[in-house]
């Protein structure tokens, strides 16, 4: 899985946990349902929920009755904790080595990186005023104004 699609993932497995009022064993949504809401392979899910567990966020039980639930409300966890939980960034590139001789070359490639590591830093602090159950909300204050990212697809 590309580390760009760890993030959408986590947030979208979280939010319908949340959704299914999933907060205990009893509760738990199995990999191949959460799959299906995504639509993902339940591999994948696997993969992002042991992250989340890793990170607290979410308690997991492998097997035929197994699934994932939440340990903490929705209101609860932020996406920048859940973008953290996944080693996820910004992801809008990375530098090059640059040439060697070259002065351009030599120089840019640190300016880049100090670049990304402010885009970085700017994702992570809007993402901290966002919360899964803002996810769920129909018109949440910390989504206010802003329009659908024009490379996301949107259910007619």
């Amino acid at each position: 899985m590309s580390d760009s699609q760890r993030f959408p993932v986590a947030a979208h497995s979280l939010a319908y946990l949340a959704h299914k009022g999933a907060y205990s064993p009893a509760e738990a949504a199995p990999s191949a349902v959460l799959a299906a809401s995504v639509p993902t392979n339940p591999v994948v899910v696997r993969r992002v929920t042991a992250l989340l567990a890793k990170a607290g966020l979410i308690a997991t039980r492998p097997g035929a009755s197994g699934g994932a639930w939440l340990l903490r409300r929705p209101e609860d966890i932020r996406l920048d904790e859940v973008l953290k939980a996944v080693n996820g960034c910004a992801h809008i590139g990375s530098t090059p080595a640059g040439a060697r001789g070259c002065p351009v070359s030599e120089h840019i490639p640190r300016q880049v990186a100090k670049a990304l590591t402010a885009a970085d830093e700017a994702a992570t602090a809007a993402l901290s005023k966002i919360t899964i159950a803002d996810l769920l909300a129909e018109n949440p204050a910390s989504l206010a104004g802003f329009a659908l990212h024009k490379s996301c697809p949107v259910a007619a």
